[in-house]
């Protein structure tokens, strides 16, 4: 080892300023210091897991400082202001803006190229409508054919699925007190419903995953009394049942014991310091006609709230044989969540962010396009949730097939969510996605209760305006005739032109399916009611 080499010029420094602030009797912080980098740089020296703290004592300190910062760094001076990833600082500004409600007007024209390939936008009307109020709402489980006993009037715009434990309770009380506020719709994660949930009294979607968390026996199992106990409760208005999310279709879950505390044991029905598991799929139904079963047994043990699935879509011939479920029993769910493969809160493994599950375009085209073909559209509603911020996302989202949108991480923006991306490290820097009391305690419950009421109704606003100038006085209107994007530089097509829409009932009859798309042309004969498994 040649101590002189310049690899160990910074720990050499360190030692020859230790014996001169000694020898020369400097004051008594100098010797500490040198004292200190003198003993970081031996340590390095003798351990044997890093090399580079090996090679370059004290000095790799450093590199591992800057590394650490990366993220800030990037974020605060060199990231683009158009570039998604996963948000731009556009994105996120206008949701800091309308949430505090600064303006959220912009100068000298767009940032966007308005000429590269997949550049959208909205015609507007030469005549544009008045402007009407912004509270846009939708019927659900209020069809003629299947009126339910308690219909729910929803906002198009709400809060998309977080759990209390992936989210601090500051977070969720936040979040259900601007849902409260604004008149939308809170969706609980399958979490379950905690107390922080009930305290605001926000309108919820229960959320029922595979763990079956909030209404399950010991055992894991579905528990119909706890579930009657809390979907009878007046706050609950629809219940969802999760099949699969964005942020990690396919993969199950678990809450380590150590993360489960006293509140989140109480609030999912699992025992306190004990890994809280997640199953990859659930135990009280294994095909689509039980499922179907299922979903019609929740809503009558709910007192006929609206009840329905939540899904990322993978392979078509599942979701098709629930449809051919649909048909072949007559119960239909009374709404459809579709999650995009955009991923979401949810942290997961990189390749099931990355390369696993459907996005959020080509899954909500597949499930409205299928409730078309068979002749089911105009009984389910459609709601959708990816990467949902502005309200252009809105009105494109609408256009191509849903008839509401989820926002997750929209509305932890509004909370102050600055994209550290540290959500699964329980050192949330704003205290949004955290169970560390003293980080959520920068979190101040009735300033974000505020900002995310303020997201909501400012959003809705841009919304109406956005429609008025196109000349329609509701977003259900929309349709993809309304939305265009561009091909080339020299070459633009109406969203209506470019995808693929069916026709009513042309699912039902067998002559047409060679005409059809391929993924209906191929999928459909293979998917049967009485099996998530395809026809060989």
């Amino acid at each position: 080892m040649n101590l002189f080499s310049p690899r160990y010029l910074v720990l050499n420094a360190a030692i020859v300023a230790l014996a001169a602030s000694l020898a020369l009797g400097a004051p008594w912080w100098i010797p500490l210091i040198a004292a200190a980098l003198t003993v970081v740089g031996i340590t390095d020296l003798l351990q044997t897991k890093r090399a580079l703290r090996r090679n370059y004592p004290i000095l790799a300190h450093f590199r591992f400082f800057f590394e650490s910062i990366r993220p800030e760094i990037r974020q605060y001076f060199l990231e683009d202001d158009t570039v998604a990833e996963p948000f731009s600082r556009n994105q996120r500004s206008i949701v800091y803006q309308r949430a505090k409600m600064d303006t959220d007007k912009r100068p000298f024209g767009t940032q966007l190229d308005v000429y590269a390939p997949g550049y959208e936008w909205i015609n507007h009307s030469i005549s544009p409508a008045p402007e009407q109020h912004h509270d846009f709402r939708i019927e659900i489980g209020n069809h003629p054919d299947c009126r339910r006993a308690q219909p729910y009037s929803a906002s198009v715009f709400n809060i998309s699925a977080m759990s209390f434990g992936a989210l601090s309770s500051h977070a969720i009380l936040a979040l259900n007190g601007g849902a409260k506020a604004g008149g939308f719709m809170h969706d609980t994660g399958e979490g379950s419903i905690s107390p922080y949930h009930r305290q605001n009294g926000g309108d919820l979607v229960w959320e029922i995953g595979s763990g079956y968390f909030g209404c399950r026996n010991a055992d894991g199992t579905f528990s119909e009394a706890n579930f009657v106990a809390n979907a009878t409760t007046p706050q609950v208005k629809m219940i969802e049942l999760k099949m699969s999310q964005g942020a990690k279709p396919g993969h199950g879950g678990v809450l380590p014991g150590a993360k489960v505390t006293i509140e989140i044991a109480t609030t999912r029905g699992v025992p306190q310091g004990q890994d809280c598991i997640s199953p990859s799929k659930h135990s009280a139904f294994s095909t689509p006609l039980e499922m179907l079963a299922f979903i019609d047994r929740l809503r009558t043990l709910s007192g006929g709230k609206p009840t329905g699935f939540k899904l990322a879509i993978g392979h078509p011939w599942e979701f098709f044989g629930i449809v051919k479920a649909m048909l072949a029993t007559g119960i239909t769910p009374d709404f459809i969540v579709v999650d995009g493969g955009e991923g979401g809160t949810g942290a997961a493994p990189v390749e099931f962010t990355d390369h696993v599950g459907t996005p959020l375009q080509e899954a909500l085209l597949l499930v409205h396009n299928t409730l078309v073909g068979a002749n089911l559209r105009d009984k389910i509603k459609i709601g959708a949730s990816g990467k949902i911020i502005t309200a252009f996302d809105i009105a494109r989202t609408l256009a191509l097939g849903a008839d509401w949108c989820n926002s997750a991480r929209g509305f932890m923006f509004a909370l102050g969510c600055i994209q550290s991306q540290s959500c699964h490290t329980d050192r949330c820097p704003t205290g949004v996605a955290t169970q560390d009391a003293t980080r959520q305690r920068a979190l101040v419950v009735p300033d974000k209760t505020r900002r995310v009421a303020n997201f909501h109704e400012n959003t809705l606003k841009a919304l109406a305006q956005l429609i008025a100038a196109a000349g329609l006085t509701h977003p259900s209107q929309l349709k993809a005739h309304h939305l265009v994007r561009r091909i080339s530089p020299n070459q633009v097509k109406l969203a209506s032109a470019l995808l693929p829409y069916l026709e009513p009932g042309e699912l039902l009859d067998p002559s047409q399916l060679s005409r059809l798309p391929p993924v209906f042309g191929l999928y459909w004969p293979m998917a049967q009611a009485e099996s998530f498994n395809p026809l060989c």
